[in-house]
């Protein structure tokens, strides 16, 4: 079964810099698609950011160019660097692993915990 453990969220003023960590274990992690995840309260959860295992890489219209998705297959980590945070940032972040489709559409049994961002106008 697949664990996620999320970490790196907090409490940071609009215009600064949050990097997220997840670590996952439980599956083939370097073949596998990552998403990053956020749900802000009432709204339902969306996909922000994805980086396939070779590397390819896509972001929701609203942090390009601001958020940046990484890998570490050694490490079995997806980071998510998120800078010139706004307010609208504020939510649960989370990470999950499985095919394109899957990530896509966000169709996991399975969740982490999440990590929480907070960010102050």
């Amino acid at each position: 079964q697949v664990q996620l453990v999320e970490s790196g969220g907090g409490l940071v003023q609009s215009g600064g810099s949050l990097r997220l960590s997840c670590v996952v274990s439980g599956t083939i992690f370097r073949i596998n698609n990552m998403g990053w995840y956020r749900q802000a309260p009432g709204k339902q959860r969306e996909l922000v950011a994805a980086i396939a295992g070779g590397g390819s890489v896509s972001y929701s219209d609203s942090v390009r160019g601001r958020f940046t998705i990484s890998r570490d297959n050694a490490k079995n980590t997806v980071y998510l660097q998120m800078n010139s945070l706004k307010p609208e940032d504020t939510a649960v972040y989370y990470c999950n692993a499985g095919s394109a489709r899957e990530v896509a559409s966000a169709n996991f049994p399975t969740w982490g915990q999440g990590t929480q961002v907070t960010v102050s106008s």
